[in-house]
């Protein structure tokens, strides 16, 4: 994990919450490299369920889009929770709740062709109601596969 945060019962109790917890991000095998109060990276190994196109072994678009939100809105709650330092770690997963995809662009650049592919979300501005983010996907050859923004909730 990032050296910038320094809870690291925090780090763990997030990584538990977005890999084993959330049953849809279980399924597509989402997993979180790294986060900070600026970004946070997730990552999915290609398998035969989440191709799109069979025949030349393309990642589906619904799975390139999902990671893409689920980076934006894991660097969303990252910005709010470096408003809120401090707390109990139970107090600041709260807020988790209340994080929500408002409104989602995703800009499909090139095939999803790859073993693995990494989404880094970006926080561009953290509010006290909304935050927005940038969001790329790269595959495993560190090409850029897909970029997006996200607008989430976060009160």
């Amino acid at each position: 994990m990032d050296s910038c945060i320094n809870d690291e019962e925090f780090v763990s109790a997030i990584n538990e919450l977005f890999n084993e917890q959330i049953p849809f991000n279980k399924i597509l095998g989402l997993k979180v490299e790294t986060i900070s109060y600026e970004h946070a990276k997730v990552s999915i190994r290609m398998r035969d369920e989440l191709m799109g196109h069979y025949k030349r072994g393309m990642l589906h678009g619904g799975a390139i889009s999902t990671v893409i939100d689920v980076a934006g809105g894991l660097a969303s709650f990252m910005g709010v929770q470096q408003k809120m330092q401090g707390g109990t770690v139970e107090g600041r997963l709260e807020r988790f709740g209340r994080v929500s995809t408002i409104d989602m662009r995703v800009d499909f650049l090139r095939p999803g062709i790859g073993d693995w592919f990494v989404a880094t979300g970006y926080v561009l501005r953290t509010g006290k109601k909304i935050a927005v983010t940038r969001i790329e996907l790269h595959n495993d050859k560190n090409q850029l596969i897909a970029a997006g923004t996200g607008t989430y909730m976060v009160a």
